[in-house]
């Protein structure tokens, strides 16, 4: 039985022809095991062999396994193992990181053991794997590996095979007791050795290379033992215990829907699952981990770059699920191809992959371009094993507070990023301590491949990574620190008083509400309690300013601090990006004396997506539009016509958009590529465009614009931003030698870049001269 407590006992004739395989890691167990067999089979001398099937390199001690898988087909081979019981576990499942030096209580040693049975037999739980007749091992093994090694099937190899099949038996029968969390991979590397496909493929490659196949094989062994992560139960529960310790600083319960995570169980269980997080933070990525381990859901095994493979740590983390990539491996076939057969494996055995879909974090805050490397080998390994309806999830983690932004904006600054080693996590871990508010989740619909594409499809790559990234921004919420900076840094420099900023916050939520864009729950329901505990969190953090001592509450936020609220209000951009190309447009009309509004509307609109093409996902341009005039239509529902009408129907059209953000979401970026077009401006004909020299001197360039107030904000200062801006204009052919014609293109695109700014400071002074007439909270 799967609870190791047969209900009925097994007859002598029915035990005289069954084979138990007795899974033991000591004498102690095994004698437990062998009075269970005896007691239960009668007077029959019952065939036993016993072995510590163990996951690893090391040879099993086969020999009296392989004499005694020479009986009848009809042989019933029955495997055995103890599941050693710890008191109160299931309660708070509390291991201790000291478990790494004494083991896990769950594998005791002999004298551990017999100290166990003396106090409570009762913890020795005999669990009975699902039996298997030496016939139907047979065909299972040809069917697996293809015959193995030709020896046939008694060869060792075969012996080898029954072992690991009892000891997956095992394990789900062991699962059966302690949960779905504990499924772990097991025997990769001999599954991976003996597979007619992985050999084939390592056969061709051999060939390609010009090189003798076992010179492969050697070189593949290392590389598995590098890339199969060997997870276990003990590491498992320290890496959740870990976990929580990461999160010791944000509230203990992380904020899910109940709907949405019961989908998430059933996508895992039923398909190969692929969850991709956006990255904000080094810690994002261990919220599905711990979401799935406090959900009994299977576990998931974690991408992870080979510079974080250092140390203790990384021991630690590949053997609690992570596999680790090399950076880059272009000119390593052999490493690719057992990563790519690894990948495939998990995919067929139906253990869930996770991974980081920007490749790397975020350092502006908004969705980053993807990386296709990791998403293009588990379409390739599905593709070459026939594996369908991989489904990938959108796994989004909101955080009141990232311990990271201020580091990222000081990388964008130009200060070089510290490495990672030990002491920097040790450094990393005591600053997550401090208070950080809450976290949320949110799951996005899965993206179904029915079939995955071909290795040479990059178009079919290309669309699936976009609509992940669609989807994980459509469930992207608001929360109150992101809506706080965003309206903080529409007014700056002007600070806001506590009744201008509750309006405001009330004002962008019903907004939200009309359009589906999630909330944070304490913007959700009001919850005025909340919401001013999350904002004492920001004020303590230092991330905004209290002024208290006047007749009136003030907040706003330091000049210093407007690189890491930009990184805030950044991450719920692309809400609003629709909203603030209109409100931009429309001031720009107000301001221009266009002839037909409308053409010009649509012209700008243009215009405005192109120049931030690489800032921003957009859908294709006929659903762009449309997306557009629903915002027009939320607007004013005859906005049509206002804007046929001209500047008194424009001037309405604005009216009715207060509070304008539009600036506040558009500014940094126009004012940050108007500092590499000013450069480049300044270049003679025939000069070259070096870029790291140019990046270099608008991080100088832009300091001084800042204290000329040419641009607003330091929030315009940043090496990606600046990146950004000399792709824009490469891909305009502004970045090309420089020739009298590109110069003065140079100079037209500076001179637009520079109006864009001066419409949206207007924008600026109108929000600012409105924000005192905001309805309050109770209108």
């Amino acid at each position: 039985m799967a609870d190791g407590t047969p209900r009925t006992p097994i007859l002598a004739e029915q035990a005289a022809d069954r084979l138990y395989i007795i899974d033991a890691r000591n004498g102690v167990e095994r004698r437990v095991l062998l009075d269970w067999i005896h007691s239960t089979s009668g007077d029959e001398d019952p065939a036993w062999a016993s072995l510590d099937i163990e996951d690893g390199d090391h040879a099993l001690p086969l020999d009296t396994l392989q004499t005694r898988l020479g009986g009848a087909p009809s042989r019933q081979v029955v495997p055995l193992r103890i599941a050693w019981r710890i008191p109160g576990f299931d309660r708070d499942r509390a291991l201790k990181f000291r478990h790494l030096i004494f083991g896990d209580p769950r594998h005791p040693g002999s004298l551990r053991a017999r100290l166990i049975l003396l106090r409570d037999r009762r913890r020795a739980q005999i669990l009975v794997g699902e039996a298997a007749t030496l016939d139907a091992l047979r065909d299972r093994f040809c069917a697996q590996t293809g015959g193995g090694d030709g020896e046939g099937a008694d060869s060792p190899e075969f012996a080898g095979f029954v072992a690991r099949q009892a000891a997956l038996a095992l394990d789900v029968a062991e699962r059966g007791i302690r949960g779905t969390r504990y499924k772990v991979p097991r025997f990769v590397a001999d599954s991976l050795r003996t597979n007619p496909k992985f050999r084939a493929a390592l056969a061709d490659l051999a060939g390609e290379l010009g090189r003798p196949v076992a010179d492969l094989y050697r070189e593949a062994r290392p590389l598995m033992k590098e890339v199969i992560a060997r997870p276990s139960a003990l590491f498992l529960d320290l890496r959740a215990r870990l976990d929580r310790m990461m999160f010791g600083g944000y509230a203990p319960e992380m904020e899910v829907d109940a709907a949405e995570l019961a989908r998430l169980r059933g996508i895992l269980r039923e398909h190969p699952t692929a969850i991709l997080f956006t990255h904000k933070t080094y810690i994002d990525g261990a919220t599905p981990s711990r979401l799935t381990y406090e959900n009994d859901m299977p576990m998931l095994h974690s991408f992870g770059g080979a510079n974080l493979d250092f140390a203790v740590m990384g021991e630690f983390f590949r053997r609690s699920g992570m596999i680790f990539i090399r950076r880059s491996f272009q000119d390593q076939p052999v490493y690719k191809l057992v990563l790519r057969h690894y990948i495939a494996w998990l995919l067929a055995k139906r253990f869930p992959l996770s991974w980081a879909f920007e490749g790397t974090r975020s350092r502006l805050g908004k969705l980053m371009p993807p990386k296709y490397g990791l998403m293009k080998y588990v379409l390739d390994a599905a593709h070459a094993t026939g594996t369908r309806d991989v489904h990938f999830v959108p796994f989004v983690t909101s955080f009141d507070l990232i311990r990271d932004v201020e580091e990222y904006a000081a990388e964008q600054t130009g200060r070089n990023k510290k490495p990672e080693s030990l002491s920097w996590f040790i450094g990393y871990m005591k600053s997550l301590k401090e208070p950080s508010g809450r976290i949320r989740l949110d799951i996005g619909n899965p993206v179904v491949i029915g079939q995955a594409p071909g290795p040479d499809d990059k178009r079919a790559l290309e669309k699936i990574a976009f609509a992940v990234a669609v989807e994980a921004n459509r469930v992207t919420p608001l929360t109150v620190t992101s809506l706080m900076c965003l309206i903080l840094l529409g007014l700056a420099p002007r600070g806001a008083t506590a009744a201008e900023l509750l309006a405001a916050i009330g004002a962008i939520a019903r907004r939200a509400r009309e359009r589906d864009i999630r909330l944070s729950r304490e913007l959700e329901s009001g919850d005025e309690a909340a919401l001013t505990a999350t904002i004492d969190t920001l004020v303590a953090s230092g991330l905004l300013t209290r002024y208290e001592a006047g007749s009136e509450i003030i907040y706003s936020i330091d000049p210093a601090k407007h690189p890491m609220a930009s990184y805030y209000r950044n991450i719920i951009a692309h809400h609003f990006l629709d909203r603030a190309m209109i409100e931009l447009v429309l001031f720009q009309l107000r301001d221009g004396g266009e002839g037909d509004a409308t053409a010009a509307f649509w012209t700008k609109i243009d215009r405005l997506r192109d120049l931030f093409k690489f800032e921003f996902f957009y859908p294709p341009r006929d659903e762009h539009r449309a997306a557009i005039e629903a915002e027009l239509a939320r607007i004013d529902p005859v906005w049509d016509r206002r804007l046929a009408s001209g500047d008194r129907g424009i001037a309405q059209l604005i009216r009715r958009c207060q509070p304008v953000v539009g600036h506040a979401i558009l500014l940094p970026f126009a004012e940050a590529y108007s500092v590499v077009a000013d450069l480049l401006t300044r270049a003679k004909p025939g000069d070259e465009v070096d870029q790291k020299a140019l990046l270099d001197a608008a991080l100088v360039e832009g300091r001084q614009a800042y204290l000329l107030r040419r641009i607003s904000s330091e929030a315009a200062i940043g090496k990606l931003l600046f990146e950004n801006g000399l792709s824009l204009m490469r891909h305009m052919g502004l970045a090309d030698t420089a020739t009298p014609d590109g110069l003065a293109a140079r100079r037209a695109l500076l001179a637009e870049l520079r109006g864009l700014a001066n419409v949206m400071e207007s924008m600026r002074l109108s929000t600012t001269a409105l924000a005192d007439k905001l309805p309050s909270p109770g209108e």
